[in-house]
């Protein structure tokens, strides 16, 4: 399984405004680095709580088919908050793609990892690599409202942060007060 980024998210949690709010900046000498800043903390709390915080797009390759699909017609997206498939494609041992149905499966969002479940089962892919795509949709959602409080506020904090401490102290980790903001929405590595 290959997760590549197919679509990145339109708008921040935060915005300069706000953030430019937290840091008390009048000027707009450091908005690009303040922008910079809001971007990396989006991302290094992302990996750290393993959930994406606005609407986003991915695609999932596979070589074939996971064994889960053979024994149950379901898929797991070990991605949250799941919200939807936008489409599957399996391709044939001749490179040409077929679009498997959306009246065939479903794939019922959740505030964790989503799944897909098939019904009937999906064609074989007939390539040996890169035979199966998954499109999907994840994010709290396409306002930065929508991403919980405590997350936005982390992000304000961690930006902050850094941008007092320009460099310095690279391998600290999180601040104490982000990681206690972001660890009820942590969710376990289960692969």
């Amino acid at each position: 399984m290959r997760p590549m980024l197919i679509g990145a998210p339109a708008i921040e949690p935060v915005s300069l405004a706000e953030a430019k709010l937290w840091l008390r900046e009048d000027g707009g000498e450091e908005d690009q680095l303040i922008q910079a800043l809001i971007v990396s903390a989006r991302m290094t709390l992302e990996a750290y709580t393993r959930r994406f915080f606005v609407t986003q797009s991915w695609r999932l390759v596979f070589d074939s088919w996971p064994r889960s699909v053979g024994a149950t017609s379901t898929l797991a997206i070990p991605f949250a908050p799941f919200q939807s498939v936008v489409a599957i494609r399996v391709f044939d041992a001749n490179d040409n793609v077929q679009i498997v149905p959306a009246t065939s499966y479903r794939a019922p969002g959740a505030n964790d990892g989503g799944r897909v479940i098939f019904n009937p089962a999906p064609p074989a892919a007939g390539r040996s690599a890169d035979g199966v795509e998954i499109d999907f949709v994840v994010g709290y959602g396409a306002l930065a409202s929508q991403t919980p409080e405590p997350l936005r506020r982390a992000i304000l904090i961690l930006a902050a942060h850094w941008r007092e401490k320009r460099g310095d102290d690279a391998d600290d980790p999180l601040p104490k007060a982000v990681a206690q903001l972001a660890a009820p929405y942590r969710r376990e590595r289960l692969l």
